[in-house]
């Protein structure tokens, strides 16, 4: 056994130890468990992976085209034949090829040549390759904050691949909202699940923002098109009523689960991911609808904590500026006009005031109490290194451990700063930091670039 391998199962140990305090904890309000839950999703360890394909060369040569191949995939030794992968990623799969990369986010997909096919309950997983995400945690983070705050969250946990017998890397293994999701988060057979997302930035993508555009079910392709589930003409009408709703303002409570979106928009807002609803492209979401009732699940954190740079001919990188970014203006006002969930939600000030007493709880309970950097370093302690092994990192291990430094900087002083905005020691919307310039956390030392960007990208 190499030394490198010795240390892992030591610092695994130790992280295995330091889970288990946590875990007994969350027991009591966990989501009903699915058995993936406590297999693959168990994330005191990092598990194994193995791929085997037919000419692997050649699907790498198509990534593009985003097809399924079969794959033999064998999880912690168990072996399941005829899984669909491919590749997958939008902007993040562009880039890769384009740099010269190999090293893409995956997805395998149980009964896509297997009818009823599954991971002891699971359709399908996304396997996450980290780009643009040099610590490997954004977003392990991000759904930790998620769970925390009792906002339903894909589960993720690290695993090592290997592919057709070859190392491959580290990769972060996560849950794709489907049927087994649903079940696991106490929805039924009446409960429905989108994934809105744009099929140009060019189209104005109302649906997408959750505009009411009229009673036709064809005025939403960009929701009902990406239905994670069967969909009917009732069911499609039924959430239409809802968007009406929130269009008029009224009886806002019987078309939004508002406690769990709150909730919801709390850590988007904390984690300065602009790749989302509340950014320009408006999309990386999931919508739940049961009853009538619209709630907003979490997805894709890659390019959050102030990243997210894509597409913007003059991006925002000045710490100050995004670490101090106001909560109760998370966007430019063109933008959160044009965003009537959150919108129309904060007009109301009972809303708002329960929106920064949930900020109050996640900063005490969790960053405040210790919380977050017990949880960063068990977790960071636990894949670092497999990340010094790991043969096709976007980065150095000295990047990553640089990043590591640089999230748990980043994401103390975005706590230090929205604790000052509700105590009104700083400012809380756009329109007071215009009055009041300078006036915020000290963030100018931080270096948003060290967490991960485009010049880590190294040719192979």
């Amino acid at each position: 056994m190499g030394k490198g391998k010795r240390i892992c199962i030591l610092t695994g140990l130790l992280a295995l130890t330091l889970t288990l305090v946590y875990s007994w904890q969350a027991e009591e309000t966990a989501p009903a468990a699915m058995e993936y839950a406590l297999r693959l999703f168990d994330s005191s360890y990092v598990h194994n992976v193995d791929l085997e394909l037919e000419d692997f060369d050649r699907f790498l040569e198509e990534a593009d085209r985003e097809a399924y191949v079969p794959c033999r995939v064998t999880i912690d030794a168990e072996t399941f034949s005829q899984v669909g992968l491919r590749v997958k990623g939008n902007n993040s799969r562009r880039l890769t090829s384009e740099y010269g990369l190999s090293r893409y986010s995956l997805k395998l997909e149980f009964d896509h040549y297997i009818r009823g096919g599954n991971y002891y309950g699971l359709d399908k997983l996304s396997l996450d390759a980290s780009f643009q995400d040099n610590s490997y945690l954004k977003t392990w983070l991000a759904y930790d904050m998620m769970a925390f705050m009792n906002v339903p969250a894909p589960l993720c946990s690290f695993v090592w691949i290997r592919i057709n017998g070859e190392p491959w890397g580290l990769y972060l293994a996560v849950e794709e909202p489907e049927d087994g999701f649903i079940l696991r988060n106490g929805g039924d057979g009446s409960t429905r699940l989108y994934k809105p997302d744009y099929r140009s930035l060019r189209d104005a993508n109302e649906d997408l923002a959750l505009k009411y555009l009229g009673d036709d079910p064809d005025l939403y392709p960009n929701i009902f098109d990406n239905a994670k589930v069967p969909t009917s003409y009732r069911d499609r009408q039924r959430l239409i009523r809802a968007l009406e709703r929130l269009d008029k303002g009224e009886d806002i409570e019987q078309a939004v689960n508002v406690d769990q979106v709150l909730r919801y928009f709390t850590v988007q807002v904390f984690v300065m991911n602009w790749d989302s609803y509340i950014g320009q492209t408006g999309h990386n979401y999931f919508l739940w609808e049961q009853d009538g009732m619209l709630s907003m699940l979490p997805w894709d954190y890659n390019l959050a904590f102030g990243t997210y740079a894509l597409g913007k001919t003059d991006p925002v990188k000045d710490p100050n500026v995004l670490i101090n970014y106001p909560v109760n203006t998370p966007a430019q006002g063109s933008v959160m006009l044009n965003r009537p969930l959150y919108h129309k939600l904060m007009q109301y000030p009972e809303y708002l005031s329960r929106y920064h007493q949930y900020f109050d709880a996640l900063l005490s309970d969790y960053f405040e109490s210790g919380r977050f950097e017990s949880r960063l370093d068990q977790i960071a302690g636990m894949i670092g290194c497999y990340v010094n092994e790991d043969p096709t990192a976007f980065c150095d291990y000295e990047d990553h451990v640089l990043a590591v430094q640089t999230l748990r900087q980043v994401c103390l002083l975005r706590a230090e700063a929205i604790r000052g905005q509700l105590s009104g020691d700083y400012p809380i919307t756009l329109r007071q930091q215009q009055e009041n310039p300078g006036i915020g956390v000290d963030a100018s030392h931080i270096r948003l670039e060290d967490l991960g960007d485009f010049g880590d990208l190294k040719k192979e």
